[in-house]
C-alpha cells in the first residue's frame, strides 16, 4: 500500500474517532458503537475492491495492551485519595469485587449447564464478562448526579485492575488452589515493592529532567517494567495504577524534606501535561483497537442464533446482578446507575489472551463482540430513559 494513503486511512480514522467522541458525549452514545460500525463497514469495502489488510490477529492483542496500560494509568491518575473520600472508595471497591466475583460465578454456572465443560474452563471465560468497561462509563455519566458520576468512575478504574489480578490467579490455580494463593500473595507484595521504587525513581527523573522530551522516556519505562513484570507472571497492571495514584495524590506520600528532593515548583503543572499525554495516547490506541476489531470481526459470528442467546443472558445476568451489588453497596437511588454496566477493552483482551488449552469448547467466537454491543445499547437506553424521566 502507498505510504501516502496509508497516512490519509491513519489520518481519517483519528479525525473520524474523535467526531465519533464529541458526538458520544454530546447524545450519550458509546464511541466504541460507532468505531466497531466503522471497522465492519471498512472490511465489507475492502473485501469489495479485493485488499487484504495484513497481520491483523497479530495487531489486535498489541494495541489491546497498549490501550489497557494507558487507561489504567488514566484512571489512576484520576483517582484522588484524601480523606473525605474514604468512604466511596471502600464502597466502590466493594462493588467492584462483588460485581466480578458474582457476576464470574453466575455466568460460568450458566456455561456449566450449557455446555457441560469443566467448571475451572467455565470460570476463566466467564471472568472477561464481569468487568465494567472505565472507558465507555466515562462517557455516559454526564447525566448522572455528582454522587453517582464520582461512583461510576472509581467503580470502573477499579474494575480493570481488580479483573486482571483474578484473572492471573485463575491461571495460576491450574494446578493448585493453594500453590495459586500463596504465588499470588507473593507476586503481589514483590509487585507492590518493585511499583513503589519505580515511583520514587520516576518521581525523581519527573522533577530532574530538563529536556523538552520528558514524559516519552518515562512512559516508556513504564511500559519496559510491565512487559518485565508480564514475562514472570507478576500483577504488572499493579505497577501502572500505583504509579497514577502515586503522582496525583503525592501530598499523601511525599512530605517534608523528602518533598523538596523529588518535587519541583512546576510539579502540578507537569502532572497536567502527563495526564493530557496520557489520555490522548489511551484515545488513539483506543481507535484503532476497535477498529480493527470491527474488522476482524466475522459477520456470521454475529449473528449466530447461539451467540444470540448466550450474549442475551450474559446481559440479563448482568443487570440482575449489578442491581444485588447496588443495592448492597451504594447510598441513595441508583437510577441511572443500574444501567451502567458496560463492557469493552478489558472484556475482548482477557478473552483473546485465555490460553488455547482452557478455551471453552462450543463457546461461541462472536460473544465477546455481542455482549460489548449489547451492553453499550444497554447503557444508551437506561442513561436516556433516566435522564427522560427526570
Amino acid at each position: 500500500m502507498d505510504s501516502s494513503i496509508l497516512i490519509i486511512i491513519l489520518s481519517l480514522s483519528v479525525l473520524i474517532s474523535y467526531a465519533f467522541d464529541l458526538f458520544s458525549s454530546r447524545f450519550r452514545t458509546p464511541s466504541v458503537l460507532l468505531l466497531l460500525l466503522m471497522g465492519m463497514l471498512t472490511r465489507q469495502a475492502t473485501d469489495y475492491f479485493g485488499v487484504q489488510l495484513p497481520y491483523i490477529n497479530a495487531i489486535l492483542p498489541i494495541l489491546g495492551t497498549l490501550g489497557l496500560i494507558l487507561i489504567v494509568l488514566e484512571g489512576g491518575l484520576d483517582l484522588e485519595l484524601h480523606g473525605d473520600r474514604l468512604s466511596l472508595i471502600r464502597r466502590s471497591l466493594m462493588a467492584s469485587l462483588l460485581s466480578m466475583m458474582g457476576g464470574t460465578l453466575i455466568m460460568a454456572t450458566m456455561l456449566y449447564l450449557l455446555l457441560n465443560d469443566s467448571f475451572y474452563h467455565c470460570l476463566v471465560a466467564a471472568l472477561p464478562f464481569s468487568i465494567i468497561s472505565s472507558t465507555v462509563t466515562v462517557q455516559s455519566i454526564s447525566n448522572l448526579s455528582d454522587n453517582q458520576k464520582d461512583f461510576a468512575i472509581y467503580e470502573s478504574a477499579f474494575a480493570s485492575i481488580l479483573g486482571i489480578m483474578a484473572y492471573n490467579f485463575l491461571l495460576l490455580s491450574r494446578e493448585s488452589i493453594f500453590g495459586a494463593v500463596l504465588s499470588f500473595t507473593r507476586d503481589t507484595l514483590v509487585m507492590a515493592l518493585i511499583s513503589l521504587a519505580c515511583c520514587f525513581l520516576l518521581l525523581y527523573l519527573i522533577s530532574r529532567i530538563n529536556h523538552r522530551i520528558k514524559f516519552l522516556p518515562i512512559i516508556s519505562v513504564l511500559f519496559l517494567v510491565y512487559a518485565l513484570a508480564e514475562i514472570n507472571h507478576l500483577s504488572s497492571l499493579l505497577l501502572i495504577l500505583i504509579f497514577g495514584l502515586f503522582l496525583n495524590n503525592t501530598e499523601l506520600f511525599i512530605r517534608g524534606r523528602l518533598s523538596e528532593i523529588l518535587k519541583n515548583d512546576l510539579f502540578e503543572k507537569e502532572l497536567d501535561q502527563l495526564k493530557n499525554l496520557t489520555a490522548e495516547g489511551a484515545f488513539v490506541v483506543r481507535t484503532f483497537f476497535f477498529l480493527i476489531l470491527g474488522y476482524a470481526a466475522v459477520p456470521s459470528d454475529l449473528i449466530n442464533t447461539d451467540a444470540l442467546i448466550v450474549s442475551a443472558l450474559f446481559i440479563m445476568v448482568i443487570l440482575a446482578w449489578r442491581w444485588v451489588t447496588l443495592r448492597l453497596t451504594y447510598r441513595g437511588t441508583a437510577g441511572a446507575l443500574l444501567w451502567l454496566a458496560p463492557r469493552g477493552l478489558v472484556t475482548i483482551l482477557l478473552y483473546l489472551n485465555i490460553p488455547e488449552d482452557l478455551r471453552l469448547l462450543g463457546f461461541r467466537e462472536g460473544i465477546p463482540v455481542l455482549v460489548v454491543v449489547l451492553s453499550s445499547i444497554v447503557v444508551i437506553a437506561g442513561v436516556r430513559g433516566d435522564g427522560t424521566m427526570k
